[in-house]
């Protein structure tokens, strides 16, 4: 069977013939020349209408999908056209390639396809490309896939931020989080009041005023956008953060308590203990279990911020907004009269923010940002994978590409 074929059975398109094909001189390529077919007319790359001929142009080489090893290169002189429409002298349009790029269609999705399960650098060593490259195929899909997108009805969104770089360097990220539907909406640089508008400005007033639930964490600047901008929807607040917020808070009482014994001469009864206190007890071994046990006995503030940290998670075993609201403000007055400060300034934003918090059983426990802290997972993992992106550009496109779930170009052949 012939390579000519091949291409004519997986990459054929409307208007161009495969004339021939070749080794290059040095044998480490193939080179595959198309010539427009016979009495077809050039297409205008501006208005996409075929249009009367005005020259030809050098011949152009488009990489295509590597062959046995062998890098595969198609062959083309193109065409200019005179548009009336356009009233401009224009380069054709051809199906196989993209503006000025050199690499064709079906090679930037086969090497996207391959970026999404590799790192950048890895799928362009693989296939005996650049890093710029295949940093164009991912480009060329993710643009593709953000003007196609179809957003539809959304219920659901959680907004989390993530750091992306040292220097408190964040980014703000917003998840549809529907039951039947995952995905990552939008990526805005920082967590400022201005970048989260942002995501409203895309999705517009309409889609933004059928919100249903929005989940976020305590971060002011998302508090007072969502108030702003989807009021009408149910904001339910993270437990995740909340729980993270009460445990940092233990821990400034241990590490102060440690001090404070170290420096009075005491026993160094603290001492290895954190991860005893920070896990839940479930996920304790058993002999962390016998040193927990010890530990409890002493009359401690540590001790005792452990265990209204421990009483605290019955909270989220209630069905009912109102017995949940009762239990809260009874553990919030329980840390007030217990003198242990950090634990007390979780108490008092806990008040704060308690309708946000019973938003969780007014929505019958139904979401809550646990989707949203997996999703986050995922796109660290993408960051790791590359050790961290240069520039806030590849990061966005690298995020869109894993997470996005973005309809792709169509193709003529499915390329595994």
């Amino acid at each position: 069977m012939e390579l000519i074929t091949i291409l004519n059975r997986c990459h054929r398109f409307r208007g161009f013939v495969y004339q021939h094909a070749h080794f290059s001189a040095d044998k480490k390529s193939i080179e595959v020349a198309v010539r427009p077919r016979k009495g077809s007319a050039a297409v205008c790359s501006r208005c996409h209408l075929p249009a009367p001929g005005y020259d030809q142009l050098a011949e152009r080489r488009f990489e295509f999908i590597p062959l046995w090893g062998f890098l595969v290169f198609l062959l083309y002189t193109m065409r200019r056209v005179k548009c009336r429409r356009c009233g401009i002298v224009a380069v054709e349009e051809v199906p196989w390639g993209a503006g000025k790029r050199t690499l064709t269609k079906a090679y930037m999705l086969f090497l996207a396809r391959w970026a999404r399960r590799l790192s950048w650098k890895e799928t362009a060593e693989a296939f005996r490309t650049s890093w710029d490259k295949v940093f164009d195929a991912v480009e060329h899909v993710v643009t593709f896939g953000l003007e196609h997108r179809v957003l539809g009805q959304i219920d659901a969104i959680g907004v989390d931020e993530i750091q992306h770089a040292k220097g408190h360097k964040y980014l703000t990220l917003v998840y549809q989080i529907d039951l039947d539907v995952t995905r990552l909406l939008w990526v805005g640089r920082e967590r400022t009041i201005e970048s989260f508008r942002g995501f409203f400005t895309v999705i517009g007033d309409e889609l933004a005023s059928k919100l249903v639930f929005v989940c976020s964490d305590m971060w002011e600047p998302y508090l007072k956008v969502i108030r702003e901008k989807c009021s009408e929807a149910l904001h339910i607040l993270d437990r995740f953060h909340i729980v993270a917020k009460m445990n940092k808070a233990l821990d400034e009482v241990r590490a102060g308590e440690s001090r404070r014994i170290a420096s009075e001469g005491g026993v160094p009864v603290l001492k290895k203990s954190r991860w005893l206190l920070l896990k839940r007890e479930e996920n304790l071994k058993t002999e962390q279990r016998f040193r927990l046990r010890d530990l409890l006995r002493y009359n401690l503030k540590t001790v005792r911020a452990y265990l209204l940290k421990e009483a605290f998670q019955q909270l989220w075993d209630y069905n009912s907004p109102a017995w949940a609201g009762k239990f809260l403000d009874d553990w919030c007055r329980q840390v007030m009269r217990s003198r242990i400060e950090p634990m007390k300034n979780i108490a008092r934003s806990l008040r704060q923010h308690r309708e946000l918090i019973l938003n969780y059983f007014r929505a019958q426990k139904l979401l809550s940002s646990g989707v949203v802290e997996s999703l986050n997972n995922k796109a660290k993992v993408t960051m790791r994978k590359s050790y961290g992106f240069r520039t806030f550009r590849c990061l966005e496109l690298a995020l869109y590409h894993s997470l996005g779930k973005l309809p792709e170009p169509e193709s003529t052949h499915e390329f595994f």
